[in-house]
């Protein structure tokens, strides 16, 4: 801390003071400049979301986020690992203990699993994250916010693209918007994409639609969202030590002979109405609601003889429909120096969920990677009901107070109707109540310091409560959900030509949620002690010239546990071993010099540190880093605004060889998935405006 403090100031005594304006939406009652926010919060904005890369995947752009690792698993039939300060490193596929929104609608289910697969990062114009304390003003499972935002459409345009990369990578998209007339706004979007990938069973397909209709007339804005995807991909599942050490395109055999594969299917529609009052006490209203259906089927490569083995297998096909609903209503309230948003959220999900056999015959007739006998029906409930509120005072020129509070109770439930091995059948309430506190001074026009406190809930996923811990059948009610209490210091300058954010946090967790028996696609989740989080984050963004521009953000994260937690057979285990799948610390780095006549050229730099693969430490995917390259041109068409904009991209410039992710805690010990080997990207924009 006196070290980030000094360089602080070296920084900002050396440099004259300009606000740069962010306007932000997630944390705050309405919106404000994230400069002003006393939290860490950090706005990938459109520009940067396109020198990304494809625009298939969220962590290409979300690399430029401290604190947070969203890592691509190269492997499109399980969606990306991402964690935000060391929480949701535990989630093996989906992602866990993370609120995702797009457009306002939740993508993360009531039991706190969620997926980033259907966000339309090609319509986006910004992505917001917030980490830290006041995170926990989204609910339960709420240790970081990602949240993607599409813009209303102001003026008529149309732009199509098309890429083609390495490893067989092809796409296709088009977006167009326009204002309608009498207050109607229209954006709408689509999109192809097809992938071999660099491992055999490895090749994808996805398809998305999305759209958004806004009217606007007088006091009230309502904003209709529709989105729609289908992404039929094989899994290459994941590499042992000895695998991965021959090579990034190993595949493990077992993927191939059961021909290991995922086809997710999602539709989902939302609607908010939104009026504003006049400048009385109540200032505006906004009620949202939203409704979807999710489909899964999954093979795995679990053996016949461990389903045949045990009737309480629920077989190596996952099948399963998810409806799920939700409705938040809340009113602002200001006066003065004091705001004020009051809420009610309610969240529902239902999976009817189908286990089957992955094989049918016996013998040399025996063919594996099919829909076999029933092993596994069951319907799944998950919802959520919550209270909240937010305020915000003014308490001095300079000075500024905030705090918020949110209780609600989570119900999970499953009724078995599948009883020839027992009745699975159970339920488990977690209440929670999860305050937030703030404070922001002003110590300069450019320079604000900040510090903050929060209590965090975290329940147990569906998935986590399916098995017991103890091998036998039944519910796992015994499960309890993990708190966790955060504090925060940081501190933000905004100068001419430079932006500088800067934070310390510490999280301490009881009650950690962590495997304690995984086998055969089979894992039982106990509670496993107390854990501490803490690390320092920076942000630097640096202007000196028009032409160049450099940005680094960097940070260090010791996730550990405080505690002995489990039986470990004689391997050191317990208290002084790291979290599983936390990495010591990350940077990301970029040099660029932009010119008229010749377009913009860059630089990237990548780094995340070693991590272990399971809690007991037995082994640990090394610490890396990558490079990149990018250039990037637009060429107007014409005097009316057309234009066609060029980009090419080569990443892992020097061809590391390195895990990207990793499967935490997997009982096959297949830990290992590789990153992508040196690859190559160009695409082609033509917009109609600028």
């Amino acid at each position: 801390m006196r070290l980030m403090h000094a360089i602080a100031l070296a920084c900002l005594a050396a440099l004259p003071a300009r606000a740069q304006q962010t306007v932000v939406i997630t944390g705050s009652p309405a919106g404000r400049a994230a400069h002003d926010a006393p939290y860490a919060i950090s706005v990938v904005d459109q520009d940067e979301i396109r020198r990304a890369g494809p625009m298939i995947n969220a962590s290409e752009a979300l690399v430029r986020v401290p604190g947070l690792v969203a890592s691509n698993r190269s492997n499109y039939a399980q969606d990306l690992q991402i964690s935000s300060r060391g929480f949701g490193a535990r989630a093996t596929f989906g992602v866990r203990g993370l609120r995702l929104y797009a457009d306002g609608i939740p993508a993360t289910g009531p039991d706190g699993q969620g997926q980033v697969s259907h966000f339309d990062l090609a319509g986006a114009e910004r992505i917001e994250v917030l980490r830290g304390p006041f995170s926990a003003l989204y609910g339960n499972s709420s240790g970081g916010v990602i949240a993607i935002h599409t813009a209303p459409a102001t003026r008529a345009e149309f732009a199509a693209r098309a890429g083609a990369g390495s490893f067989g990578l092809r796409q296709l998209g088009v977006e167009a918007a326009t204002p309608l007339g009498g207050g109607l706004d229209l954006r709408a979007a689509a999109s192809t994409m097809q992938i071999d990938g660099f491992r055999p069973q490895s090749g994808a397909d996805k398809h998305q639609a999305a759209a958004r209709l806004g009217w606007r007339a007088g006091a009230d804005q309502v904003t209709l969202l529709f989105n729609h995807l289908e992404q039929p991909a094989d899994d290459p599942l994941g590499l042992t030590r000895e695998q991965f050490d021959l090579g990034p395109e190993e595949t493990v055999a077992n993927a191939i002979n059961y021909d290991t594969r995922k086809k997710a299917r999602q539709t989902q529609l939302g609607a908010s109405w939104r009026h504003r009052w006049g400048e009385g006490l109540l200032r505006e209203s906004t009620v949202a609601a939203y409704a979807g259906g999710r489909s899964i089927t999954q093979f795995l490569s679990i053996p016949p003889f461990v389903q045949l083995e045990s009737p309480l297998q629920g077989g190596g096909v996952v099948d399963f429909d998810r409806r799920f609903d939700g409705v938040d209503a809340r009113a602002r309230l200001a006066g003065g120096p004091f705001d004020l948003v009051v809420g009610a959220a309610l969240e529902r999900q239902r999976d009817d969920r189908r286990g089957y056999e992955n094989f049918v015959g016996s013998g040399d007739a025996r063919v594996l990677g099919v829909f076999g006998a029933l092993r596994r029906d069951e319907v799944n409930h998950a919802r959520t009901r919550e209270l909240y509120a937010q305020a915000q005072w003014a308490l001095a020129a300079d000075l500024e107070a905030s705090a918020g509070l949110r209780s609600g109770r989570v119900e999970l439930s499953s009724r078995d109707e599948f009883l020839s091995n027992g009745d699975d059948s159970g339920r488990v309430d977690y209440d929670y109540t999860t305050p937030v506190a703030a404070l922001r001074w002003r110590a300069s026009p450019g320079l604000n310091l900040y510090a903050s406190f929060g209590r965090g809930h975290e329940s147990p996923t569906l998935g986590e409560v399916a098995y017991r811990a103890d091998g036998n059948g039944g519910f796992n009610d015994e499960l309890k959900a993990q708190k966790s209490r955060q504090l925060e210091l940081g501190a933000k300058w905004r100068g001419d030509g430079l932006r500088l954010d800067l934070a310390a946090f510490e999280a301490r967790t009881r009650d950690e949620l962590g495997v304690v028996a995984s086998q055969y696609g089979r894992s039982a989740f106990g509670n496993v002690g107390r854990t501490l989080r803490r690390g320092v984050e920076a942000a630097l963004d640096w202007r000196p010239t028009p032409a160049w521009r450099t940005q680094l953000v960097a940070s260090t994260l010791d996730a550990s546990y405080r505690n002995d937690f489990l039986d470990c057979d004689g391997t050191p285990c317990g208290a002084g071993n790291r979290i599983a799948g936390a990495p010591r610390g990350s940077a990301w780095a970029e040099l660029a010099w932009a010119d008229a006549r010749w377009g913009e050229f860059g630089v990237e730099w990548r780094a995340v540190g070693g991590a272990p693969v399971d809690d007991r430490n037995t082994d640990a995917a090394s610490g890396y880093a990558t490079a990149a390259l990018r250039w990037s041109k637009r060429y107007p068409l014409g005097a009316g605004g057309a234009a066609m904009e060029w980009l090419l991209r080569v990443d892992n410039l020097f061809d590391r060889h390195y895990a990207g992710s990793m499967i935490v805690n997997d009982g096959n010990r297949r830990y290992f998935e590789p990153g992508a080997p040196r690859n190559a990207f160009v695409g082609l924009r033509v917009s109609s405006r600028p």
